[in-house]
């Protein structure tokens, strides 16, 4: 064997899936082609339970607090919910990214040979064989023998349909855009401005800056989406943009099964449902934790019902959502109902929050 195990995507749930096993002594390759730190479209907000999974690791990115959710509409109407007694955290993607490699790089360096390191290949896995006992990976042309393999290369798995474990999925998507601009943030909330044909997401993500989201069935530019909160582009009419425009999409995405014999997805690559509810990085990590642990005890048949397990709560609340929302009319009277339900609401808020 040249390592116990190989991580395929070195984003925040492929790092943290290789710092737990190292802490639980497996040798780990982690192969990913791009350099860090690797910037996406993302909300950017990660929820109490994911701060929670951070600071098991030691860790603590710099951003801000999140204390609460917030649905504006047109009409200036407003819900609010707190996430709970712990706050969340907005922090940029390329701060979160960076501070993971750092953790990830002290176990490189102190390892040096040793059970529990961690190595670090740029390269792309381009082929897997399994055998009786193990996993032939192709790094490129460069052959690596390794007992598992944890999948958590994205939205669009390269892994995943590799094995053909991609799941057809049937009508309209949603694709994501976003940008940072440099105001300072007016709550301590992510608030989701919702109009008829999409909804933003404003996260504070620094003292001077936030980031706004946009989630949309219509591929368009993102200035032609937030013409439809006109209310919103006011606030930020005076805002400097601090980057280009990123997008992702489709979506959502399905996998027929998230274990295929020694080899196991987690997070994006497990399968997508919307970012509406904005618990991704919090789910991912959770299940890169349980992914480690199954591999680590000789059982990663085990991880298929953890996986089912987590984040059921939240995935039933998105599916519900998602669906509710196409409808024009829930749309226009989605933050007023929230605002007559403060029991449902806040209860929907505590579910996301983990």
């Amino acid at each position: 064997m040249d390592a116990d195990l190989l991580v395929v995507g070195g984003g925040p749930v492929g790092l943290v899936a290789a710092l737990h096993a190292a802490r639980r002594g497996l040798s780990v390759v982690v192969a990913e082609p791009r350099a860090t730190p690797v910037d996406k479209a993302c909300g950017e907000g990660i929820m109490p339970a994911g701060v929670a999974e951070l600071a098991g690791l030691g860790l603590a990115p710099v951003g801000q607090p999140l204390r609460g959710i917030r649905y504006v509409d047109a009409r200036g109407r407003c819900a609010a919910a707190p996430l709970g007694p712990r706050p969340g955290l907005g922090v940029r993607r390329t701060v979160l990214h960076r501070a993971l490699a750092e953790a990830v790089a002290e176990v490189v360096a102190e390892a040096d040979g040793r059970a529990g390191g961690i190595r670090l290949e740029q390269a792309t896995v381009t082929a897997l064989d399994q055998g009786p006992g193990h996993v032939r990976a192709w790094l490129g042309r460069t052959p690596l023998t390794v007992g598992h393999v944890i999948a958590a290369d994205g939205l669009h798995s390269p892994v995943r349909r590799m094995l053909g474990l991609d799941r057809p999925v049937r009508g309209e998507r949603r694709y994501g855009l976003r940008r940072h601009v440099r105001v300072a943030p007016w709550t301590d909330h992510v608030e989701v401005h919702w109009a008829a044909g999409c909804e933003a997401y404003v996260t504070p993500v620094a003292p001077d800056e936030v980031g706004v989201a946009v989630l949309t069935r219509r591929r368009a530019p993102l200035e032609e989406q937030l013409a439809e909160i006109p209310w919103l582009v006011e606030r930020l009419v005076e805002a400097e943009p601090v980057d280009d425009v990123r997008g992702a999409g489709p979506l959502r995405q399905r996998s027929t099964r998230r274990v295929a014999g020694r080899v196991l997805l987690v997070g994006d690559a497990a399968g997508y449902v919307d970012a509406l509810t904005g618990e991704g990085l919090t789910v991912g990590w959770q299940q890169a934790r349980a992914a480690v642990t199954a591999v680590a005890e000789g059982r990663p048949q085990e991880y298929e019902r953890a996986w089912r397990r987590i984040g059921l709560a939240a995935r039933l609340l998105t599916h519900g959502l998602v669906a509710a929302t196409r409808h024009d009319v829930v749309r226009d009277h989605l933050v007023d109902v929230a605002g007559r339900a403060p029991l449902v609401y806040r209860g929907a808020v505590r579910v996301v929050a983990g």
